[in-house]
Parts: structure tokens; C-alpha cells; sequence
């Protein structure tokens, strides 16, 4: 019987000491930890090509990347903000009073490649500005929320209040468009001039020469919609029907339905889909009935959008109008197929229906003609491209500097191959 009672206690005590352990491993792991730090992904080394590129670069001296897979970042669900910014080295600061007396806003549209669109961001990110991003709504629902969240970090960087389902050539395209400029009118910042950009642009002008180019005399108050009167080659655009099928492609509707004259008796004019606008001339667009009428005749015709603000920018009621302007405003940096040998060398990566996606010998044309943006990068194929002209936009954005430079800003240093230290180009500005 004493042998019965002590197995019992033996199997109690057991029991308890099991009950114990498993509740605290339990509570162990269902208490918070701090995440750990990612760790950093092999970067890609800057080529020879881009080396060439780069200001006070030494014989011997290398550059060392400081971040390479920015999607990592966003993703990583348990950064803070503070965090997420610092680590992806935005600038928090404005760089000068002249930007931030004259405060931009920007239109970005995207669906796909998420760390393009990062990078991007922060190329042209500045304190004082504000920006609109529209997220095509048949982007996948992970794309979506990564962008949420990353634009939930900025006080000034907000979603567009209602999402298309952009079709290319469509007036979708011009519609997504639209939606951020009705936001961006109600915007407290009193910014100055909107710039529409797209996923796969990145800029060549640092933020002080957009300011200082649209205050140049030639731009100070009017608007830049490159553009001519529409060539008989791209009339069936704007003359026959059209319809958009949702998500997918733009075709003739019937066997070429004729469209009626355009309204006002308007002058059509082609060109450019891309735009530096005035505030008063977004104003001018929301609240015209010429502006409505237009947009309404345009829903049934080939890629409005290549139309609709260089047409309007053309009649004299238009604020900022420039009846004159031709091609002139030098917003796009871009190698056309059938321009080769006429305005460009060649494309130095690959064709895509005509444009050229860049590889890092396009880089000395596209920095020599000094253009806003130059479009387009892609990551897979040629990601070399972008990391070389990022690395030296920013270092061009902080050599401009007029105020002490934040380390988090640098996206990459130098280190002497003969020596431990290691330093900022040297160029290094305002600190």
C-alpha cells in the first residue's frame, strides 16, 4: 500500500513539474520579442561602367551598397516606421529654403515591380512636397498592402481615394490620373506644380533643379504637356470609336465606328502623357464644363491621356497655357525605337513595344541630356542600370545640400581597398 501512495506522489509530482514547463514554454512563445534585425542580402557590386559615373572617385576606392533588397523591408511586418524610413535611408529633412518654399506634388501610378516603385519614392521623397499614389486595383492584394504600408509612414504620401483597374491605352489610364489631382486639390500643401510619374520612371534632376527648372523664366507660370498638332497618322485615335476591355486591351469599336468632332470646336492636339501642371490649371481641369466636355468625348478614344492635357494646354482659358510650346519642356528621358539614330545611339538594353528598358551604357546619354525623368528600368533584367543611376542622383541630391547631412541618408560608402576607413564621396556636402 506505502509502495501504491508513493508512485502516486511520484506520478503527481511528475504531472506538476510537466504542467509547469509546458505552461511556461507556452507563455514564452506567445510573449512579443523584439524582431530581429534582417540580415543584410549580398549586394550587387558597382560595375567599372558606373565607377565612371561617380563624383571624387579614386583609383582603389570602392563603393559598398548599404541596402539591396528594399522589398525585404516592407515586407517585414514587424518594422516600425522610424525604422522602416531610417533603414531605407529617406531623407526626413528638407535640403534647402528654396524647395521648401516651393513644394511640389506628384502623381505616382503602379502594379507591379515593388521595389522599382520604393526606390523611386525615396529618389523623389522630400518633406515638403506631396504625393499621390495610385495602386491599379488588379494588382495583387500583397502589392497592395506592402504599398499601404509603406505610404502610411509619411504624414504627406497618401492612396489615391478611388483605384482604377488601369487598361493600357485606356481611359482608365487617364482617370487614375484624374482621381489623385481631385485628391491633391484638397491638399493643405500648398504645392506648386504636379508631376505625373509611373513605376518604372526614376529622376535625373535633383529635386532643387525641378524647382529651379520650373521657376526658370520659360516655365515660371505655365505648364509643360509636350506636344503638336495631331498628325494625320494618329487621327483614327480620336476620329473612330473605341472601347476598353477592363484590365486588358483598348480595341475598335464595331468595324470603325466614326467618333463626332470634339466639343468647343477644339483644336486636338498630340503628345506627351506626361506633365508638369500648375495648381491653377488642375483647378482649371476639375471645374471648366470645356475641360468636362472634353473628357467626356474622349471616354470612346485611344489613349486619351496622349491628348487630353496637351489639347487643353492649347486654348487661352486654360491658366499656365502655352499656346506655343511644341515638343519644348525636357520632361522625359526616352530611347525610341524608330528615333534611333536620330535622337539617341540606340538602346543599350531591350526594346519593349518601342521603348527602350535601360542597361548601364545607356547611363552617359541619359545623364548628358539632363532630362526630369528618364523612363524605363527594370530590375530583373537589368537592375545595374537603376542601382548605378540611383547612386548618383543621391549623391548629386546631397552634394546640393544646404544643411548638415544625415547619415541614414547615404545609400552607399567608400572604403579605400589600401586603408580601414571608409568616407562619403568626396564631394560631400553641408554637413
Amino acid at each position: 500500500m506505502r509502495q501504491l501512495e508513493g508512485a502516486k506522489c511520484s506520478f503527481l509530482l511528475c504531472l506538476g513539474m510537466s504542467i509547469i514547463i509546458c505552461s511556461v514554454m507556452y507563455l514564452r512563445a506567445m510573449t512579443p520579442t523584439e524582431p530581429k534585425p534582417l540580415e543584410p542580402p549580398s549586394c550587387r557590386p558597382l560595375s567599372a561602367e558606373c565607377k565612371a559615373l561617380l563624383p571624387g572617385t579614386e583609383r582603389g576606392v570602392e563603393w559598398y551598397r548599404r541596402d539591396c533588397q528594399v522589398e525585404s523591408y516592407i515586407l517585414n511586418s514587424h518594422l516600425q516606421c522610424s525604422s522602416l524610413t531610417k533603414e531605407l535611408h529617406f531623407i526626413t529633412k528638407p535640403l534647402s529654403r528654396e524647395e521648401e518654399e516651393y513644394p511640389l506634388a506628384f502623381i505616382v501610378t503602379v502594379h507591379k515591380e515593388l521595389e522599382l516603385f520604393v526606390r523611386l519614392l525615396r529618389a523623389i521623397y522630400m518633406p515638403h512636397n506631396v504625393y499621390c499614389i495610385h495602386v491599379d486595383a488588379k494588382a495583387p492584394w500583397e502589392y497592395q498592402e506592402a504599398v499601404r504600408k509603406l505610404v502610411s509612414c509619411f504624414k504627406n504620401t497618401f492612396l489615391s481615394s478611388r483605384s482604377e483597374t488601369v487598361t493600357y491605352a485606356g481611359f482608365s489610364r487617364l482617370q487614375a490620373d484624374l482621381n489623385c489631382m481631385k485628391d491633391l486639390a484638397k491638399s493643405k500643401i500648398g504645392w506648386r506644380k504636379v508631376v505625373n510619374l509611373c513605376g518604372q520612371d526614376f529622376p535625373v534632376k535633383s529635386n532643387l533643379e525641378l524647382v529651379q527648372y520650373m521657376q526658370s523664366k520659360e516655365w515660371r507660370d505655365r505648364n509643360m504637356t509636350p506636344g503638336v498638332k495631331q498628325p494625320p497618322s494618329m487621327r483614327d485615335r480620336t476620329q473612330l470609336q473605341h472601347t476598353e476591355v477592363m484590365g486588358s486591351h483598348v480595341a475598335l469599336k464595331g468595324l470603325g465606328l466614326k467618333k463626332g468632332p470634339p466639343p468647343h470646336n477644339l483644336q486636338v492636339y498630340f503628345g506627351t502623357a506626361y506633365y508638369a501642371l500648375t495648381r491653377a490649371f488642375v483647378d482649371f481641369v476639375l471645374k471648366s464644363t470645356i475641360a468636362h466636355d472634353l473628357l467626356e468625348w474622349s471616354k470612346d478614344t485611344f489613349s486619351p491621356d496622349e491628348h487630353y492635357w496637351v489639347t487643353l494646354n492649347h486654348i487661352k482659358e486654360a491658366p499656365g497655357s502655352h499656346i506655343d510650346g511644341g515638343w519644348a519642356g525636357d520632361i522625359r528621358a526616352i530611347k525610341w525605337r524608330d528615333q534611333e539614330g536620330r535622337t539617341h545611339d540606340g538602346c543599350k538594353g531591350h526594346y519593349v513595344r518601342d521603348i527602350c528598358i535601360y542597361g548601364i551604357e545607356d547611363l552617359p546619354w541619359i545623364i548628358n541630356r539632363n532630362s526630369m525623368f528618364a523612363n524605363k528600368f527594370e530590375r530583373n533584367t537589368f537592375p545595374e542600370a537603376l542601382d548605378c543611376l540611383e547612386q548618383w542622383h543621391r549623391n548629386k541630391v546631397l552634394s546640393q545640400a544646404t544643411v548638415p547631412i544625415d547619415p541614414s541618408w547615404l545609400l552607399a560608402t567608400q572604403s579605400n581597398s589600401s586603408s580601414s576607413s571608409s568616407s562619403y564621396f568626396n564631394s560631400s556636402a553641408g554637413a
